[in-house]
């Protein structure tokens, strides 16, 4: 696995690796190429999850990896996945395209032969534009379970990024199961308008523990820092957390991309790959979304023996969780400047 930090080291970088075989059929026992394009740095959890799965498929042989991130949404993705369809010939790109939809799709539709696999808000495209989401709304309902339970000031804070759906129905998904325990909790929202930016979603954070806030979602990277300075507790986001705060950090709401990238790469291998929605690859059913192992030691006997119960029926399908990908009432987003 390469790792290219920027767009100038890619560019540098293919050109070195450009080679009369590029054009090539790849050997059927041969690893596939795999490029992943990142619009944020792989610090950042949603784009790191992404990146998690395909270095361990690296690491495991069946493929190899190169990839750039911290890209950024100023037009240079189409760049990069231009430069690298046509120079590198990957058989499959990820990344995601929040942000930079239209560019990804323009350079899909010219290489046909590539599957590109992007998370997007949008549908697939055939022949070869496939699209994904971070579906973890259901643990993030059974998270808002353990803050109903844990707070005592009847107050719990997300900081999330942007008000788009996708972090909207996470949001209204542990509002939900905060409110299915203690149902007069309220729930104060911050959207920091960014990605990554760990200072302000800390702030965030702090503003809301100020008016009087006890147990905090960190959509975003900075609230945690917030909950240990504060000596609060905080729910993780993405992956599992709680190294950022052990005695502070009750569970995570983690997603888990492995079961989607195991699949495409199956299908790319197999011949048999076609554009689809991958949408059930990262819900619980299919091990795409779970709860990291929670803190026991910050977590009463009953309500823990709750929420596994409803993890239980959420497994089974005998419980579904809601979807709502409005925007969360009454909360605090930054004007543009």
């Amino acid at each position: 696995m390469i790792r290219r930090r920027s767009m100038l080291a890619a560019t540098a970088a293919l050109a070195l690796t450009v080679t009369a075989s590029s054009a090539a059929v790849v050997a059927q026992d041969d690893p596939l190429k795999v490029f992943g394009a990142y619009a944020t740095q792989i610090e950042e959890p949603w784009d790191g999850v992404i990146h998690t799965a395909l270095n361990a498929e690296a690491e495991a042989g069946r493929v190899d990896y190169t990839f750039v991130d911290d890209i950024g949404y100023s037009g240079d993705m189409e760049l990069v996945l231009t430069e690298v369809a046509e120079l590198d010939a990957p058989d499959i790109i990820f990344g995601d395209a929040f942000g930079n939809e239209e560019a990804v799709r323009r350079v899909a539709a010219d290489y046909p032969d590539i599957a590109f696999v992007f998370g997007s808000g949008g549908g697939p495209a055939n022949p070869n534009f496939s699209v994904f989401d971070n579906w973890i709304h259901e643990p993030a309902y059974l998270a808002g379970m353990l803050a109903g339970g844990l707070t005592e000031s009847n107050i719990i804070g997300i900081v999330g990024g942007v008000p788009v759906p996708e972090v909207n129905r996470i949001s209204n998904a542990f509002i939900q199961g905060a409110q299915s325990v203690k149902p007069d909790v309220e729930a104060k929202v911050s959207f920091i308008n960014s990605w990554f930016d760990p200072a302000s979603a800390k702030e965030a954070a702090l503003a809301q523990i100020d008016a009087g806030a006890d147990v905090l979602y960190a959509e975003r990277a900075g609230v945690i820092e917030a909950a240990v300075q504060e000596d609060l507790v905080a729910v993780g986001n993405m992956s599992d957390q709680s190294a950022d705060g052990p005695d502070h950090v009750v569970t995570s709401v983690t997603w888990n991309m492995t079961p989607t990238v195991e699949y495409i790469i199956d299908q790319v291998a197999g011949g048999t790959y076609t554009s689809q929605d991958l949408k059930d690859f990262s819900m619980v059913a299919k091990g795409g979304a779970a709860l990291a192992p929670i803190n026991e030691a910050l977590v009463p006997a009953e309500l823990l023996e709750t929420v596994l119960a409803k993890e239980a029926d959420i497994v089974s399908g005998l419980y579904r969780v809601d979807i709502n990908e409005s925007t969360p009432a009454g909360s605090v987003i930054p004007t543009a400047e």
